[in-house]
């Protein structure tokens, strides 16, 4: 269809009506011609909705679609994204978060290029009040290519946000769903899934996302519940793996990277609660084990 757009950017949004403006003026005005703006309004109790209206009406000649729906939180709300989507390939940018005015032209020709069925930019890591930077990264890797059936491994040395990131429609489209989805961790858990449709992935230098570290993020407040539940979550997806010809090669990685982020991440999250952090790491190496 010779009107269908390059690139759909999924926005799940809740709460974020001081940031807002900000990234919606940044996915408006980029250079690449054909990009389609999904906006979910996943039950936002403040004037998101009114925000996302208010862009859809000024910008009409933007391909803006605002989906409002009751808080089911921000899995549910990127796979409604994904079925709504017609691009030929597919990106998220957090509410909070901003991108380069080139953010979709350039990661869409490096995905052309290497026919990539993902590809990877840098992306700044900067401090929400202050707009210090603190760091730079995913860059370096200009021309790196990662084939699934022969270097899958180096997946490990990709961070495990969704978005910095394009993906082929089809390799989202065609991802499995869990049943149970996690409570945290639950951007790499989605890209474990996208991997095993997985077969090239690509990477370019530039730094197009601007990650605002927020002091309030859901990652600074973890619960038990919401280990337990992200635990199962991570057994869900090594079953998944199990019983996928694809999958079944890449077990080890499984492994290694449940290490990475329940082993380490999560638990370095955790050690501030000095009271209960002996008996969450015992749990933690039982899970592990």
């Amino acid at each position: 269809m010779e009107n269908k757009p390059k690139v759909s950017i999924i926005v799940p949004v809740y709460k974020v009506e001081k940031y807002l403006r900000r990234s919606m003026d940044s996915l408006v005005n980029q250079t690449l011609d054909g990009v389609e703006i999904i906006c979910i309004n996943d039950g936002s109790p403040d004037n998101c909705l009114a925000i996302l209206q208010e862009y859809k009406q000024k910008y009409s000649e933007k391909n803006i679609i605002i989906i409002d729906k009751k808080n089911e939180g921000v899995w549910k709300g990127r796979f409604d994204g994904i079925k709504m989507a017609t691009g030929e390939y597919i990106g998220f940018t957090d509410s909070d978060d901003y991108i380069t005015v080139d953010y979709a032209e350039k990661l869409y020709n490096a995905a052309k290029k290497y026919n990539a069925d993902i590809s990877v930019s840098g992306f700044y890591r900067v401090d929400t009040d202050t707009e210090h930077i603190y760091s730079t990264e995913m860059t370096g890797y200009e021309g790196k290519i990662i084939e699934m059936d022969k270097n899958p491994e180096e997946i490990l040395s990709i961070n495990t946000a969704l978005w910095n990131k394009l993906y082929k429609s089809e390799v989202l489209k065609n991802m499995k769903n869990l049943s149970n989805p996690p409570k945290i961790l639950d951007d790499m858990m989605f890209l474990l899934l996208a991997y095993l449709n997985t077969k090239t992935i690509s990477f370019i230098n530039d730094p197009l996302y601007y990650y605002m570290v927020r002091q309030d993020s859901i990652m600074g407040q973890i619960k038990k519940e919401q280990i337990e539940s992200t635990e199962n979550a991570m057994l869900e997806i090594k079953k998944i793996y199990e019983e996928d010809s694809q999958g079944k090669k890449l077990i080890e990685v499984i492994d290694d990277m449940a290490f990475l982020h329940f082993g380490i991440s999560l638990m370095f999250r955790v050690s501030s609660d000095k009271q209960n952090f002996k008996e969450i790491l015992k749990q933690n190496r039982k899970y592990l084990n």
